[in-house]
């Protein structure tokens, strides 16, 4: 299993749409892909801004290409999500998952 693992942030208005895009838009379509395991998404607000973490899970780097392309290090956004990020890491990272709460 893959673990794609990618931190973005919002301005602290923004972030409440940037969280509802993420469960309302993407996740809904990523499992839509073969091999698409779920994922997280973690918050942390401060006065300013609010940080993302998101972490998807694919049983494996083909998968993971369904979703992301062969330059699968690039994050991937909707036009809707540019509007909201007001900064991004620009590498999605990607770890191969050796345990998890399935087994």
């Amino acid at each position: 299993m893959i673990a794609r693992y990618w931190k973005g942030w919002t301005k602290t208005a923004d972030a409440d749409s940037y969280e509802r895009l993420l469960k309302e838009r993407v996740f809904p379509e990523l499992g839509k892909i073969m091999g698409y395991c779920g994922g997280y998404i973690l918050r942390r607000d401060s006065a300013h801004e609010a940080e993302f973490i998101v972490m998807n899970l694919f049983e494996s780097l083909d998968a993971l290409k369904q979703f992301a392309g062969e330059e699968y290090e690039i994050p991937v956004f909707e036009p809707e999500a540019k509007k909201l990020l007001s900064r991004v890491e620009p590498q999605a990272v990607h770890y191969e998952v050796k345990a998890s709460p399935r087994g």
